[in-house]
């Protein structure tokens, strides 16, 4: 089982926050709202506002990993779906709800919105938000490893990024342990 190295988390919430600074300051306060709020506190509003940024902030993510190596690609890939796969849990469905699918976009979102707001749902799962979603971002080093080297890539990671994959998330199903 290959784990994220620190560098390439670091690498991977770089480019990430580079994404999102050519939004501008009124975005970067929404983006603080919903990390400083209390947990469980109404945000939709903050949250539609920003769904309406992802696609240029996924654009501009897209076009800095255009010419990343295979072994770049997979590396960044590897880290998005280590943590997607770490809040893969009841807990933080119980408060974004969805199906399998569904689940999964949320998740994306809160990944999509920083590390800082990862952090705050990670913690607290009440941070999250119902009916966020960012389908795009699940799979956005994927894609961009698929378009470049014609396949998705391997992380080695023994995991998946799938809902209800992670054993430890939702323990009352009985899913098989890998990570």
């Amino acid at each position: 089982m290959i784990l994220p190295t620190a560098a390439e988390e670091a690498r991977f919430w770089a480019l990430l926050e580079n994404a999102w600074a050519g939004r501008g300051p009124e975005v970067a306060a929404l983006r603080r709202a919903l990390v400083e709020r209390a947990p469980g506190e109404d945000a939709f509003d903050e949250a539609a506002q920003l769904e309406e940024h992802l696609d240029r902030v996924l654009g501009a993510l897209h076009e800095a990993a255009a010419d990343l190596s295979a072994e770049e690609l997979t590396a960044l890939d590897r880290v998005a779906e280590r943590k997607l796969h770490e809040i893969d849990r009841a807990d933080v469905h119980e408060v974004t709800d969805g199906s399998d699918d569904g689940f999964l976009y949320a998740r994306g979102f809160v990944l999509a919105m920083g590390r800082e707001f990862y952090e705050a749902v990670a913690r607290d799962p009440r941070m999250a938000i119902e009916d966020a979603e960012a389908e795009a971002f699940c799979y956005l080093f994927a894609r961009v490893h698929e378009e470049r080297f014609g396949d998705y890539p391997e992380t080695g990671s023994g995991i998946s990024r799938e809902s209800c994959s992670n054993a430890a998330g939702w323990p009352e199903l009985g899913v098989p342990s890998n990570a």
